[in-house]
């Protein structure tokens, strides 16, 4: 019989040094601890978490409705004193409150250069400098003469003025300059298809539109299909000048250099809104259908603020870090808090976020580590993908490595539970990741989809900062749960927002009732002063979903919950996920996806159900490298990515790998898809398969692989 020493000498090896960290750990804790209770006091932080957010206010055997425990905060008391109901009446307040603080920052971008990779190929990288920062008071300014340019150029208020460009300084400067003319705002999508973007320009007959360098050449094509449209005013480019030829005769094309020098120099007097005024038509993306304009009034917009600074801890020295679409009702508001409490926000991109990212010049920084952020938003995906990098990572080093790594992740983790934070270990193991974002960051706000606990727990850990979970739709202007800042159950979106009531009310047909044990679950119902106006020119619509009773405006969601006895809310399933198949079993389809998602081979997935058929089937796009590590452990060889996802063979591993992990995340074997076809294709906004907040567009999936569902169900 042959024995493998070497193996034998390395798992002893291991198991010593396991031994040798444990002890040290052991001693570690032993002398410490005494110092880390007092100055730690985990008791409070315990007891903090647990707290009762939210109660009952009113109960049937049909509905119950819950209202917040949280008491308004300084924040939201000022906003009262100072009858602070409009966003220019904000934003004139903070402009007086904080005039010489930095407000908004723009990287420079010093030079574009050549850069050739190690395989030869050439690609444009940015060769960038600071950030250069404009204050609260000339942000204020700006704002005050791009509205007055825009009247000059012909828009009356209330006539609408869209935006569509990608997140930057001006599109923030744009939409305050707009607000203070009582001009309603249309935000669209830069991402969405060019129908859909006509769609939202010819419904609200904007003939201004204000864009972007980067997306005039998209807007070219655009022209043809909307006729209304005028004037173009787009922001420059710090590096290049833009060719006007080629595009539609009688469309003014201007700068919005030019529109602020129209406005410092006018004598137009300035038409504020009211609180009852619209501010913003904000197009949804689309995720079940033609993109709905929401309408959300000045009052909704500065509830929302409320609720946020009541929920949210801010500090003088915070740093923001804006990247999302703005055109997001998340972003927006998120970004306005910080303008209400004067915490700077400087702009980035995915493209040049991090010092790895690709437009970065190699050898130099990324924007993270110039701004040195606190605090910053971010969709699941996102952090899904950061979670996966980190694991894959680690899987490459050496045992050395990975044994310090896990142990470091399980000794914080554990202490984490208790209440306690770990100094050390974050500065020693943690602290090259959390470099990665700058090195200061302390708070991720989380929204657009459910985050998983799993991959919630990890960024916790790993990031060394605090990772908030809210759940809010652009019909609730954002605002509707947020998860508590001590709170450490993983898997639950927060309890209900000072403004917002939240009502469960039973779903017969999902089997859903508040009569249910342990936890009262039924559909979400939002009711307060953040709740939307209703859908622009869709009457019909509007009054499906919306209501008035008990002297407050509510929205239907369509989302189903469970409110655990500390008041906090589950998102557990969605009526229009819900899938009856031929045997008669309810299969959530988000929930599913939810769930194997967080399989390290899954980048991501679109599970599908018939209810014609006995099972559900999937789209999946497979990480690269871990679908390639499946194919070499299974023997199937070293293929190309696309021979490996047309190989039955290795959709057969696949399969048995999602069975695995469904199991272990206790989903039932008829919620597990029966057959899967793997997808070369990044699904992308660009693509219009999934929203801008990285939603699944059902829907515009299910159309494009028709053929392949169908296969996989004759298969």
């Amino acid at each position: 019989m042959f024995v493998d020493d070497k193996a034998d000498m390395d798992g002893v090896g291991i198991t010593l040094a396991i031994g040798a960290l444990k002890a040290l750990a052991f001693v570690y804790d032993v002398l410490t601890f005494p110092v880390y209770v007092m100055l730690q006091r985990p008791w409070r932080t315990r007891s903090l978490g647990r707290r009762v957010k939210a109660k009952p206010i009113t109960k049937d055997t049909k509905s119950i409705t819950y209202r917040s425990t949280t008491e308004p905060g300084p924040v939201h008391i000022t906003l009262l004193q100072e009858k602070i109901d409009t966003m220019a009446k904000m934003f004139d307040y903070v402009s007086r409150t904080f005039p010489n603080k930095r407000c908004l920052g723009t990287r420079e971008i010093l030079a574009e250069e050549d850069e050739v990779q190690p395989n030869g190929r050439v690609f444009k990288k940015y060769n960038m400098g600071e950030y250069r920062w404009k204050t609260f008071a000339e942000v204020n300014m700006l704002a005050e003469n791009f509205g007055k340019g825009v009247r000059e150029l012909g828009n009356d208020p209330g006539e609408n003025v869209a935006i569509f460009a990608e997140t930057r300084a001006e599109w923030m400067i744009a939409a305050h300059g707009i607000f203070k003319q009582n001009i309603p705002l249309v935000t669209i999508y830069a991402t969405l298809g060019d129908e859909a973007i006509a769609h939202g320009l010819n419904e609200t007959e904007v003939t201004t539109v204000i864009t972007s360098f980067d997306l005039m050449p998209k807007f070219k094509k655009i022209l043809s299909l909307v006729p209304r449209v005028k004037t173009l005013i787009y922001m420059e480019d710090q590096l290049k000048t833009l060719d006007i030829a080629g595009y539609k005769n009688g469309v003014e094309i201007i700068k919005f250099s030019e529109v602020l020098k129209k406005g410092a120099a006018s004598s137009i007097v300035g038409v504020r809104p009211k609180a009852e005024d619209t501010a913003i038509i904000m197009y949804t993306s689309g995720s079940t259908g033609v993109p709905k304009g929401v309408i959300l009034l000045h009052k909704n917009l500065v509830a929302t603020l409320k609720a946020f600074c009541d929920s949210t801890a801010i500090y003088e020295d915070d740093v923001m870090i804006g990247f999302l679409p703005l055109a997001h009702v998340f972003e927006l508001l998120v970004e306005s808090v910080c303008l209400l409490t004067g915490v700077p926000i400087g702009y980035s991109s995915a493209l040049t976020m991090i010092d790895s990212a690709s437009k970065i010049k190699r050898g130099t920084r990324g924007d993270a580590t110039v701004l040195h952020p606190t605090c910053m938003t971010s969709v699941p995906l996102i952090l899904d993908r950061i979670s996966k990098s980190i694991q894959e990572k680690i899987s490459k080093g050496g045992n050395v490595k990975k044994i310090l790594f896990k142990f470091a992740y399980d000794y914080k983790v554990n202490w984490a539970r208790r209440g306690y934070s770990t100094p050390l270990i974050d500065k020693v193991v943690f602290g090259p990741i959390r470099a990665i974002l700058g090195g200061r960051m302390r708070l991720v706000l989380a929204g657009g989809a459910p985050l998983s606990p799993e991959t919630h727990e990890q960024m916790n850990a790993c990031l060394c900062a605090t990772i908030i979970q809210g759940y809010g739709l652009t019909e609730s202007t954002s605002s509707a749960t947020v998860q508590d800042f001590y709170d450490k159950v993983y898997g639950r979106v927060g309890a209900t927002t000072t403004v917002c009531d939240l009502k469960l009310v039973n779903w017969e047909e999902g089997n859903y009732r508040v009569t249910d044990k342990p936890f009262p679950r039924g559909e979400i119902i939002l009711g307060g002063e953040n709740i939307s106006a209703g859908y622009y020119k869709l009457p019909e619509k509007t009054n499906e979903d919306f209501m008035e009773t008990d002297g407050r405006r509510w929205f239907r969601t369509g989302d189903i919950g469970e409110i655990h006895p500390d008041g906090v809310l589950k998102i557990i399933d969605r009526k229009k996920d819900l899938v009856k198949l031929q045997a008669g079993e309810y299969v959530s389809l988000g929930k599913v996806e939810a769930q194997l998602k967080t399989c390290p081979l899954i980048d991501n997935i679109c599970v599908y159900g018939d209810s014609t058929k006995q099972f559900c089937v999937a789209l999946v796009v497979p990480n690269q490298q871990q679908l390639k590590d499946l194919a070499l452990r299974k023997g199937i060889g070293d293929l190309p990515f696309e021979e490996l996802c047309q190989s039955s063979e290795v959709v057969r591993a696949v399969i048995a790998e999602l069975n695995e992990h469904g199991k272990k995340s206790k989903l039932e074997k008829f919620e597990l898809p029966a057959a899967v076809k793997l997808v070369t294709e990044v699904w992308s906004p660009d693509m219009g398969l999934v929203t801008a907040a990285f939603k699944l567009k059902r829907k515009d999936i299910q159309e494009r692989y028709k053929h392949e569902i169908n296969r996989m169900y004759a298969s």
